[in-house]
């Protein structure tokens, strides 16, 4: 299970390089919350400007990702669609997306979740 946490300020979360078939240093996660054992977690992203996801290829999990961009914006290079800040998405396991390139930068809330 995610921990029991009271409200702090999430700036006191340090971002960290995601994982992926390719470590992409200008790709960070400041994780708030985690269930390891689950493999779940809620998540601010944030793609630096000029990040482009491709050498991770399209993204395919299998639990319930919702994501929320909080700021900038994200080009789907599969779709050729660019999403920005205010734009929401709920992916079930299976749905593919990406690749991303994100020319000015991009932050997004995301909570990653199972239903069983």
């Amino acid at each position: 299970m995610k921990p029991e946490l009271e409200f702090s300020p999430v700036t006191e979360v340090p971002y960290t390089v995601c994982a992926g078939k390719v470590v992409l240093p200008e790709l960070t996660e400041r994780i708030l919350a985690a269930d390891a054992e689950a493999g779940v977690a809620t998540r601010i992203l944030r793609f630096e400007p000029g990040t482009d996801t491709s050498p991770n290829g399209v993204q395919v999990h299998d639990f319930w990702e919702e994501v929320y961009i909080l700021e900038g914006e994200l080009t789907d290079l599969r779709l050729n669609k660019t999403f920005v800040a205010g734009d929401y998405a709920c992916r079930p396991p299976g749905m593919e997306h990406g690749p991303w390139v994100s020319k000015p930068g991009c932050k997004t809330f995301e909570v990653r979740y199972r239903t069983s």
